[in-house]
């Protein structure tokens, strides 16, 4: 390896960052996506009967949950215990107040705004675009001889958090109106529309009460209209003979009244140069949307014609390096817009049906981890503060979770939330969620690796790992026949031991075990010098370790006599590897051979994309990339992604789902660089299917930003620190120092790999 000191050097130029179709969508799930975090969009371009789908991150429907309170079982859980350490497998299987599952409150779209024209006037060369830079989605169709022109361009603004759209046509007219009723709408709502013309326009609001319920919500769309008449339909209003028509969406959920004129105001107010309204509010939004999005790039030197494809017809090509380059740069897009309220749902930020699949739920024991695991390395800070701002939101709740599950101090995160309620409720004998304790670990170590790329502790998650540690402080009551402390019952989500008998609460989980010893550790490390630190020090001392089973594969509970099963699609006892740094083939080697060995031995299951993903990123931390290949390739030839490049759960497109979509970069940047705070690793696991690349703008844990190209005998990779340290970099060269100075860029050049 040769190093030298050396200025930056911009990249090259690599992929069109756009996906486009020739045709509008026909389905909900290929409708185009735009979102600021807050608002969501989903976008058919049809010139004779546009639809754009309104979605919002608070719109769930009260279904009870928002009553539910978690279960009190405290003064149970001594005898649960008993009954556990004494080997009753079936125990914790009675450890419930008898209440049947209830799930949480469902997420669901707003309404549609639906745009119609008459029959007949579409014109040729259709397309539609999402440009992923801007987050603008446009609609085109050229005129004819006997067919007028018709553009349409469509945004959420992540300044102004409003949906923006812009109408233009030849003689424009269509009939505008808000529409709740999309598939799977309940019976029973409340629902009133409202149509006020104006001198330029209408304002249209569409409110909706919930059925039983004191909460609704409201929908208000300001229509400025350039040309010709506007006039008052049912349920909306008729625009004839117009040049223009320039729409401002809302949503507000509320209880009570909304106070709908001054929601109107807020919109006009926008409306400071109506000449250049539209650009001007693009331009505000640019300004947040373009820079995050630009901050990373992945470029695999794919073949220009296929990047030139629809994504219908590259989707048709699992193997092409374009097709990748494509869903990399739309998983980016798609998760930076869903993250700004709050972090992605099941489903993103998107839905267009009212039953969506597991209540469209942030879910916490995989999936919410898997979609943002990205954030930090990918520079994407903005999904990590919307992660944030979920967690310290209910950290209140987590302690009564605490309290009423565990009778204990300190907190204990759900594994399902709604985004309202951190409440632990969903819950049922195959799945006893309410027993899972690793889960505010789990959540707060993104949190924990932005810290350590930006080189600053967030006070806020310093207090939220004091009261982790004071929970194990707690709850760590039992020992073992030497001495060691036991984690009963414990919880491997959402998978029970293989015995006829065990019921899956059961006793010292991996993922528990892992659990436990990083929150106590970095607990510590937030509080250095206090007593504090010393005693959650001493108490990690005392946890078991890791037990490898008689088939030499680290074993998902490591209380002897719980026995594995293979077939699942969680990968929940390797929480050590990923996205942890406690095994790792540099500092663990047996313990990651024992890894490896789990590994080999996990099946599919049901096939879901998290767990084809999960396993990929497991693989790349213990450096197998024909593991990380297959398992990519499961997703890529088993039809995971819609024409939106949205993803879908199982294969051949079936239940929307983010999972794929969001998950992907992650596990595409592990591939290639991956870092801690000592240290520095260099295509540690990169597919033999993608021999060149650039991959621009990864952040590390230790303070740098890295530029890394390859080739089939050669890397290069450009170093460009923020801090003075040391580390040990890793490539398939071997291992040495590298001394990085603030400010002073360095060039690693690398040889045959």
């Amino acid at each position: 390896m040769i190093s030298e000191r050396a200025p930056a050097t911009p990249p090259a130029p690599g992929p069109a960052h756009t996906t486009w179709e020739p045709l509008p969508a026909a389905r909900w799930e290929d409708a185009f996506l735009s979102g600021n975090g807050h608002h969501g969009a989903l976008v058919f371009g049809d010139p004779n009967d546009d639809r754009v789908i309104v979605t919002h991150h608070t719109l769930v429907r009260p279904n009870g949950a928002e009553h539910a309170r978690p279960p009190h079982l405290a003064a149970e859980l001594p005898a649960l215990q008993a009954r556990l350490l004494a080997g009753d497998l079936t125990a914790a299987e009675a450890f419930t107040d008898d209440r049947p599952l209830q799930w949480v409150q469902p997420f669901h779209p707003a309404f549609q705004l639906r745009l119609r024209r008459p029959s007949g006037t579409a014109g040729r060369d259709y397309r539609r675009t999402v440009d992923f830079t801007t987050g603008e989605i446009t609609a085109t169709c050229e005129a004819t001889d006997t067919h007028a022109d018709w553009h349409s361009r469509v945004f959420v603004s992540r300044a102004d958090d409003v949906i923006v759209q812009r109408i233009t046509a030849t003689d424009l007219t269509l009939d505008l109106a808000q529409d709740h009723q999309l598939p799977g709408a309940p019976g029973g709502l409340g629902v009133g529309h409202g149509t006020l013309l104006t001198s330029d326009g209408a304002v249209l609001t569409l409110r909706v009460r919930y059925l039983d319920s004191d909460r609704a919500y409201t929908g208000v769309t300001l229509a400025v209209v350039t040309g010709g008449t506007t006039r008052l339909t049912s349920p909306g209003v008729r625009i004839a003979g117009a040049d223009e028509v320039l729409l401002l969406t809302r949503v507000r959920r509320h209880t009570g009244e909304l106070d709908v004129v001054e929601e109107t105001r807020a919109l006009r107010e926008l409306f400071a140069d109506r000449q250049r309204f539209y650009d001007a509010l693009l331009d505000r939004h640019l300004a947040l949307h373009r820079t995050a999005y630009a901050r990373v790039t992945l470029d695999l030197h794919a073949d220009d014609a296929e990047r030139a494809l629809p994504g219908s017809e590259l989707l048709k090509r699992p193997h092409s390096p374009a097709l990748l380059e494509r869903l990399f740069a739309a998983g980016r897009y798609h998760l930076l817009s869903s993250s700004g309220l709050f972090p992605p749902r099941l489903t993103g930020l998107w839905t267009g049906d009212w039953n969506t699949a597991w209540s469209g739920a942030f879910t916490n024991d995989a999936n919410l981890n898997l979609q943002t695991a990205s954030a930090a390395s990918a520079a994407l800070p903005e999904v990590t503060d919307a992660l944030a701002s979920l967690i310290h939101r209910q950290v209140g709740d987590w302690r009564e979770n605490a309290r009423a599950v565990f009778g204990a101090r300190g907190v204990v995160a759900p594994a399902h939330t709604d985004g309202e309620s951190g409440l632990s409720y969903h819950f049922s004998r195959e799945y006893p969620l309410h027993l899972w304790t690793a889960g505010a670990d789990w959540l707060l170590k993104p949190l924990v690796d932005h810290d350590e790329t930006r080189g600053a502790r967030d006070p806020r998650t310093a207090a939220a790992l004091a009261e982790v540690a004071l929970f194990y402080e707690d709850f760590l009551s039992r020992t073992d026949a030497g001495g060691q402390l036991v984690l009963v019952p414990s919880y491997s989500p959402e998978n029970r031991p293989a015995n006829a008998n065990a019921s899956w609460g059961a006793i010292n989980a991996a993922m528990d075990l892992s659990a436990a010893r990083h929150a106590l550790h970095t607990a510590a490390a937030y509080h250095p010098g206090t007593p504090d630190a010393a005693r959650w020090l001493a108490l990690a001392d005392r946890l078991p370790p890791h037990r490898v089973n008689s088939q030499g594969a680290l074993a998902e509970w490591a209380w002897p006599g719980l026995d594995d099963t293979y077939d699942h699609r969680h990968l929940s006892h390797l929480y050590g590897v990923w996205p942890l740094d406690e095994i790792n083939p540099y500092d663990t080697p047996g313990l990651a051979a024992a890894a490896h060995r789990a590994l080999q031995l996990r099946g599919a299951e049901n096939d879901s994309a998290h767990g084809h993903l999960h396993h990929a990123l497991v693989a790349a931390r213990l450096r197998d990339g024909e593991r990380v290949a297959h398992a990519l390739g499961q997703v890529l030839d088993g039809d995971f992604f819609h024409v939106s490049l949205m993803s879908a759960h199982y294969p051949n497109r079936d239940v929307y789902n983010a999972d794929a979509a969001h998950t992907l970069p992650a596990l595409l940047v592990e591939a290639l660089v991956q870092s801690t705070p000592d240290r520095l690793v260099l295509l540690p696991a990169l597919p033999a299917a993608y021999p060149h690349g650039q991959l621009t703008g990864v952040r590390t844990r230790f303070g740098a930003e890295v530029d890394l190209s390859w080739a089939p005998h050669s890397a290069t990779a450009l170093i460009r620190p923020s801090r003075t340290h040391r580390v040990e970099l890793r490539t398939s060269s071997g291992t040495e120092p590298l001394d990085l100075v603030a400010g002073e860029d360095r060039v690693l050049t690398l040889g045959a790999r």
